[in-house]
């Protein structure tokens, strides 16, 4: 006979498993109970490029969000860089600040690390397969001045 903490166990095994071959990773590891925590700080311009990139998808995919997209450019994103993006979308048909049509599954926000300014990877995940790899630019003041993608001339 097993006890109830073996039995539980075994299911939390057993479901995580099953959960990672289907790659649901990290909701395998939140419904098995796991405690997650995500932490920043605002005076780091990491912690706040995430946030504008959570916040920003965020309002993308929620429905009337839209109002709030703009709000989160006109905070997070200098002025001059705001009408470049405008510009760009024009011609391009898609969203600046993600650099497609679509909104991602997931993000991830690496430091690059630089002196003058801060420079961050952001990773947009579409698919289990697929993602693209950004390079966004923040001034010591907190403002985003570039988007572009990893490896791209003037990136």
């Amino acid at each position: 006979m097993t006890s109830k903490s073996t039995t539980r166990r075994r299911t939390t095994t057993l479901a995580l498993g099953l959960a990672l071959a289907l790659g649901l990773g990290a909701t395998a590891q939140a419904s098995a109970g796991s405690p997650r925590s995500v932490s920043g700080k605002p005076s780091d311009n990491i912690t706040r490029i995430a946030d504008f990139y959570g916040a920003y998808i965020d309002a993308v995919t929620d429905e009337g969000g839209g109002k709030l997209k703009d709000e989160l450019r006109k905070h997070y994103l200098t002025p001059a860089f705001q009408k470049e993006l405008n510009a760009w979308e024009a011609k391009n048909h898609a969203d600046g600040v993600l650099l497609a049509q679509n909104v991602p599954l997931a993000w991830k926000v690496t430091d690059n690390g630089t002196a003058n300014y801060t420079e961050a990877g952001v990773t947009l995940t579409w698919s289990r397969d697929t993602s693209t790899k950004l390079v966004v630019d923040m001034t010591r003041d907190h403002k985003i001045f570039h988007i572009g993608t990893k490896g791209a001339a003037g990136s």
